[in-house]
Order: structure tokens, then C-alpha cells, then sequence
């Protein structure tokens, strides 16, 4: 019975040690971090969860495509919160290319149409470069270069996730994901230090 009252003892010590951790106030940069985080890793997810569906053939991929779609919505929405709707919906319709000539890549991939494929490339390829461009004006702390290379980067992530999976490599599969989902933290933490050096006011503590 000691024994047991223990155990009890020591395991409502730990949630209470937990809720007062979760009731500390975060402060708006973390905040801020933690949401870009959170809408660039659901953009990477339902980019493996669509690859994996239409290399498959598998009947969920419009799901995870249009799941994927939204999560466009999302980011151009967090984008408005600071620089306005309309450059918010303009991020938005960048990014919705953006999946659209990945879904273009991936169907040419599958099919093995190195035309098409080259194509859709050339196009997902100059589509990057608009968004960096895009954040770049909004932005003097983005310069356009750096954007370049992330948005580049991210797109030899996931291509290097497609071709893995079109391979049956399972073992590359996993490390292109890896190296997709690292970078993509890098990249949401490198826009969210961006707007807090431009907005320095709202993340003034309270």
C-alpha cells in the first residue's frame, strides 16, 4: 500500500510540475516560432502523405491534396496577420502553384515522361523564385538570395523524397524526409526572425 502511494504521489508531482509548465505565459516570439513551425511541418506532412497516395495509387491522394491546399490557405493567413490580406492571398496563390506543379512533377515522374517532367520542373523552379522575390520586398531582413537557396533546397528535398519513393528505396525515402522536415525548421525559424526584427513592437513584452 506504501508502495502504491508513492507511485500515486510521484505521478501527481509530475502532472503538476507539467501543468505548471504549460500555464507559464509564452512569450509572442516563441509564439510566433511555434506557429510557422507548426503550418511548414503540416506542409511538409500532407506533402509525404499526397506523394505517398499518388505514387500508390491510393484513393485518399485528393484528400491529402486538398488537405495540402489548405495548409496554403493557412500560411498566407499568418502572412496577412502582418503585412495585410492582400499580400496574404498573394502568398497564398504562390504556394497553391507551387503544389500544383509538384502534383504536375509527380504525375510526369510516375509516368516517366522526362518531357513533361522537365517541364513541370522549369516551372516549379521560376515558381520559387516568385515567392522568394515576393517575400523579399515584403521583407528587408529576407534578402532574396537566401530565400532562393531555401526555397531551392526545398524543392531538392522533396524531389529527392519523390524519386526515393518512385524507387522502392525505403531506406532513402526516409533519410529524404528527414533532410526535408530539418530544413523546413530552419526555414520557418529564419521567417520568423525575420518579422520580429521588422515588427520589434509586437514582441515587446506586455
Amino acid at each position: 500500500m506504501k508502495t502504491i502511494r508513492t507511485v500515486a504521489a510521484i505521478i501527481l508531482g509530475s502532472v503538476l510540475v507539467a501543468t505548471s509548465v504549460a500555464a507559464e505565459p509564452v512569450d509572442k516570439g516563441t509564439q510566433l516560432r511555434q506557429t510557422m513551425r507548426k503550418l511548414w511541418t503540416d506542409h511538409t506532412v500532407w506533402t509525404r502523405d499526397y506523394i505517398v497516395a499518388a505514387v500508390d495509387d491510393r484513393p485518399d491522394a485528393p484528400a491529402a491534396a486538398d488537405r495540402l491546399m489548405k495548409n496554403q490557405e493557412d500560411i498566407g493567413n499568418a502572412v496577412a496577420a502582418y503585412y495585410g490580406q492582400a499580400a496574404g492571398q498573394q502568398i497564398t496563390s504562390l504556394l497553391k502553384q507551387h503544389i500544383a506543379i509538384a502534383v504536375d512533377l509527380i504525375k510526369a515522374a510516375k509516368a516517366g515522361d522526362q518531357k513533361a517532367q522537365t517541364a513541370a520542373n522549369e516551372k516549379w523552379q521560376q515558381n520559387a523564385d516568385d515567392i522568394a522575390t515576393f517575400l523579399s520586398k515584403a521583407n528587408p531582413n529576407w534578402p532574396k538570395d537566401v530565400l532562393v537557396n531555401m526555397m531551392k533546397m526545398h524543392l531538392t528535398t522533396t524531389t529527392d523524397e519523390v524519386v526515393a519513393r518512385l524507387k522502392h528505396d525505403w531506406d532513402g525515402d526516409v533519410r529524404a524526409y528527414d533532410a526535408v522536415y530539418n530544413h523546413i525548421l530552419m526555414m520557418a525559424d529564419a521567417l520568423s526572425d525575420g518579422i520580429m526584427k521588422q515588427f520589434p513592437d509586437k514582441f515587446k513584452a506586455s
